[in-house]
């Protein structure tokens, strides 16, 4: 278990507890929501360095490749989820940012089973950033910064819409032998 691995760990073991500040946000008004924030933010720093960390120091192992996606899938998705159920978000934009996340973690699946590796893209990076700054947008909204509502759905559909074009990209380049019958 090397460095990058236990730092991937750690953000997978900080959801329960950000979910359960987010969720107390209408009982401690403002507290709640700022260790929300500044859990959700060392979570979110922690899929850059664990990454970094990895390829710098050449400590690339398999269940990093596995696990790293994986933990900041379930980090968005519990903070969308959560969202939804704090009626603060419509379940459109989290049942279509989810099934695009499981949509092309299927493609991966069934590619490296074929020995094809499908590397993060540009556009898959920027998935990743938009849906961080949606999340991070409501969080922080209404309770520590006022922002108008309007910024915080306007990131999160736009976080939508490159989620969606970053999964139509990753199914387009795919090896189109992936697709043909046996």
């Amino acid at each position: 278990m090397n460095t990058p691995n236990k730092i991937t760990l750690s953000r997978i073991i900080m959801i329960p507890l950000f979910m359960f500040f987010l969720l107390q946000r209408d009982r401690l008004p403002g507290t709640a929501d700022m260790l929300a924030l500044i859990i959700f933010g060392l979570a979110a720093l922690t899929d850059a360095v664990d990454g970094y960390l990895a390829r710098r120091n050449n400590l690339i192992t398999k269940f990093g490749k596995i696990a790293d996606p994986l933990a900041d899938k379930l980090l968005i998705a519990s903070a969308l989820i959560s969202f939804a159920a704090l009626g603060e978000i419509t379940a459109w934009p989290v049942i279509l940012i989810i099934g695009r996340e499981m949509a092309v973690t299927g493609l991966r699946v069934v590619a490296a089973s074929e020995g094809i590796i499908i590397s993060a893209s540009y556009w898959g990076k920027a998935k990743t950033v938009t849906q961080i700054l949606a999340v991070l947008s409501f969080i922080v909204y209404p309770n520590l910064i006022a922002l108008p509502e309007l910024i915080p759905v306007t990131i999160l559909w736009l976080a939508v819409a490159i989620t969606l074009y970053s999964g139509y990209l990753y199914f387009k380049s795919a090896d189109l032998q992936l697709f043909t019958a046996e």
